[in-house]
């Protein structure tokens, strides 16, 4: 009987469950989402300019996306999820 206790205590255990991970997975896709959706509006000739960078995707919505990513990387870690 002691022996399989000690079998069951060398058992890996991880440090987050299957929810745990899946919440990292949503904030890890929300966080390229954003990086995505901030990415180009650039110019080819540098005196020509382009007033697209200054859209509003760019300027609220992926960095606001990105902070939201970033939260829920936080809640992931933090939240103890019952097994």
């Amino acid at each position: 009987m002691g022996e399989q206790k000690r079998k069951e205590d060398k058992k890996a255990k991880f440090i987050f469950n299957k929810h745990n991970y899946q919440w990292m997975f949503i904030g890890l896709a929300l966080i390229a989402l954003g990086f995505v959706l901030m990415a180009g509006g650039g110019s080819d000739d540098p005196n020509v300019f382009n007033p697209e960078i200054y859209n509003i995707r760019r300027i609220r919505v992926a960095p606001t996306l990105i902070l939201i990513g970033f939260a829920i990387q936080v809640y992931a870690i933090l939240k103890k999820f019952k097994e």
